[in-house]
């Protein structure tokens, strides 16, 4: 410090504009010269710059920063589209930040830790599988055409089986197992129901039930994880069409359930 000259007086004036009553006090015993007065702002304070030389100060934000703090469902919502690219292994605080244009502090203001933010994701995904699928469902009377929309729907929804097979791959991690747990037994407990009301005894339902959703898991499989293109649109809706008439049975009278 002792090398360096006396501060210019004309950049002292400058940096008067934004911070005068300190200003005042640190150019009579600071030794900064040089200093370009772009850097002052609100949050550069001139006893920030004892401890800094002009080479290792902040360089400029790439990206503006969002106004505003971000809920913690805008971050849950970003953390399953870097599942949906990535993979379970991706979701980290600093790329996500970077992608939403602000800075870690409002990761921490909603979650104590990267595992945190992965379990509100997967709880946002598993709830809105309950709303979006299961809920427009329920309005079907006939468990056949419930049975039939069901299957529409999801051979149809993209993002969701992108999501689920990049779970199924982290099926080890402790926050991805009990969810993956829930979600395939809540699966398979509906498939079931839908088939007893659609008229089958109670074990043929549920083998009628783990058939179909063996079914679904086998075709992501083959599809995602193995990188089998998807066929063609009239080949992919023929072979809809052949499971729905295979797994839902013929309009038979309704036995006690």
């Amino acid at each position: 410090m002792r090398n360096f000259a006396r501060v210019n007086p004309a950049w002292a004036t400058r940096v008067m504009s934004c911070d005068q009553s300190r200003t005042r006090t640190r150019v009579q015993d600071t030794q900064w010269t040089g200093f370009d007065s772009r850097y002052c702002s609100s949050y550069w304070r001139m006893d920030k710059l004892q401890d800094m030389t002009l080479n290792k100060m902040a360089p400029v934000a790439d990206k503006p920063e969002r106004k505003g703090r971000l809920s913690a469902d805008a971050w849950a919502l970003a953390a399953l589209d870097m599942i949906a690219e990535q993979g379970v292994a991706a979701v980290a605080v600093e790329p996500l930040a970077r992608r939403l244009g602000v800075t870690k502090g409002s990761f921490y203001w909603h979650f104590p830790s990267r595992d945190a933010l992965l379990q509100a994701a997967l709880e946002r995904w598993e709830a809105g599988e309950q709303e979006d699928v299961f809920g427009t469902l329920e309005a079907i009377p006939d468990p056949r055409e419930r049975l039939r929309d069901l299957f529409q729907l999801v051979a149809h929804e993209t993002r969701s089986h992108i999501i689920y097979s990049a779970l199924i791959k982290a099926m080890d991690h402790p926050t991805v197992q009990p969810v993956m747990e829930r979600v395939s037994q809540r699966r398979l407990d509906y498939l079931t129901a839908s088939f007893r009301q659609a008229g089958l005894p109670r074990g043929d339902a549920q083998h009628r039930a783990r058939l179909a959703y063996a079914a679904y898991v086998g075709f992501l499989q083959l599809s995602l994880q193995l990188q089998q293109s998807r066929p063609p649109r009239e080949e992919f809706e023929a072979y809809v069409e052949h499971m729905m008439s295979t797994l839902i049975p013929p309009n038979l009278r309704n036995e006690p359930i």
